[in-house]
């Protein structure tokens, strides 16, 4: 990269970050338990609305994985949900009724808690409907994977998100909260993905999956993108440019090999598409916050007045992490 695109990148990095450090004067504390949190503890930074009936599941699992505290941004939720985290013993919460679109889709506002608060931590950056998996992760804690590569001189760690869906139309099977999302939407596309480089950002940009196929299939190029680097060695001068897709300084982003091997990856499951989808959808299109003019949900509300079901002959029903591996959406590189 030559002197003049480096210099650009710092500059950028920086209009972010003093962006970031703006924008925190539209967040509201509710809750503010960041004393609790210990200099080892993995972090978890979350911006929602109106996802009480997931919330449980997701902060269980979580938990689990070795989570040692939350945040969360609530931007105007109507259904409980942000009393429903003030009452968490381990959740810090803040609130705002700001444009999540003139937030650059929420990243200023966790990129300024980040500032704030993740220094030196491990950082988990994930939806409400995102579902880390990694190698190992059925016998091993996160812990252990930060542990890892914090040995290997590691600094992020990318995960692919796979759209999971449940056999039959979408909205047959009732999801109750705490329940995992997974029993219901248990399928996936094995294959179908393309990727390429983003030579700017130096980050492989993946498409494909049902998304493509069922909502974008006449135009491919318009599919959400699926590659993440949700897990972060924090430091305050670090920044997320679009969502958790990419980062600066541009090297978080290299997490693949060049060189013909493989680096250490995991997935994301991804349980958007419940029950819940339909109204969700039509609510985030009347409110018009998201990407490209909420394009994504244009092609969805368009898509599920006629059927509303993702599964194919080819679909894959999910088992585990080393499926996955098989499979080439994730990879367990050098770790042992």
């Amino acid at each position: 990269m030559g002197l003049i695109r480096s210099y650009r990148l710092r500059l950028q990095r920086k209009r972010w970050r003093i962006r970031a450090f703006r924008k925190r004067r539209e967040l509201k504390q509710v809750v503010d338990q960041t004393r609790l949190i210990r200099p080892d503890d993995i972090l978890l930074y979350c911006t929602q609305r109106n996802e009480k009936v997931r919330l449980p599941y997701f902060l269980d699992y979580y938990r689990k994985m070795g989570v040692g505290h939350f945040f969360f941004v609530d931007n105007g939720s109507a259904d409980g949900s942000l009393e429903y985290l003030a009452e968490q013993p381990d959740v810090s919460v803040w609130t705002t009724r700001a444009s999540y679109r003139r937030s650059r889709f929420g990243a200023d506002w966790l990129n300024w808690l980040q500032m704030k608060h993740a220094h030196g931590h491990w950082t988990l950056t994930v939806d409400p409907d995102e579902f880390l998996v990694y190698p190992f992760c059925d016998t091993r804690p996160l812990r252990a994977l930060t542990d890892w590569l914090d040995a290997s001189s590691i600094k992020s760690f990318s995960a692919m998100l796979l759209d999971m869906y449940p056999k039959g139309r979408i909205d047959d099977q009732p999801y109750q909260s705490g329940q995992n999302p997974i029993e219901i939407a248990s399928w996936f596309d094995s294959g179908n993905y393309s990727l390429r480089r983003n030579s700017k950002y130096a980050n492989l940009w993946i498409q494909g999956g049902p998304r493509m196929r069922g909502f974008f299939k006449d135009a491919p190029e318009k599919a959400p993108a699926l590659n993440k680097v949700p897990l972060v060695k924090w430091d305050r001068r670090y920044c997320y440019v679009s969502s958790t897709h990419m980062l600066l300084p541009r090297g978080l982003n290299q997490v693949y090999d060049e060189w013909g091997g493989e680096k250490a990856s995991g997935v994301l499951l991804h349980a958007k598409f419940l029950d819940t989808f339909g109204s969700k959808a039509e609510e985030e299109l009347e409110r018009g916050q998201h990407y490209a003019a909420s394009v994504e949900y244009k092609a969805y509300a368009a898509t599920l007045q006629d059927d509303p079901q993702l599964w194919c002959k080819w679909s894959e029903r999910y088992i585990n992490w080393r499926q996955l591996e098989i499979l080439g959406l994730m990879s367990k590189g050098n770790w042992a």
